[in-house]
């Protein structure tokens, strides 16, 4: 996992600050604060990210491809463009449908 920020003050295409691994999940950090961070994540056909379950409000963006996003026991079909919100202590599990990329935003603030 890449935990260097990105440089403030330049225009990106999102999409474009991370690339597709072969066999990979890969994640880039583009803010890490204290009372968040938000992430560009990509995921190569295939591979799936683990169950967990988050302290924290966690916003989700598809910027390419298709996932299936279980919350709970609910399936979310997220497509490019799209985007919910994880809430807190909900466990979730990301099962990719091909590959994808997306922007994931954790807001730490407001819990104790």
């Amino acid at each position: 996992m890449d935990t260097n920020e990105i440089e403030k003050e330049k225009a990106y295409i999102t999409v474009e600050i991370i690339e597709y691994v072969p066999n990979s999940v890969v994640i880039k950090t583009i803010l890490k604060k204290s009372t968040g961070n938000i992430s560009v994540i990509s995921v190569d056909s295939g591979e799936e990210l683990t169950e967990k379950i988050s302290p924290f409000d966690t916003f989700v963006q598809v910027i390419d491809g298709k996932v299936e996003l279980v919350i709970g026991e609910t399936l979310h079909i997220i497509q490019i463009g799209q985007s919910i919100i994880i809430p807190a202590h909900a466990p979730h599990h990301v099962k990719p449908d091909g590959r994808f990329k997306m922007i994931q935003t954790v807001i730490k603030s407001g819990y104790e």
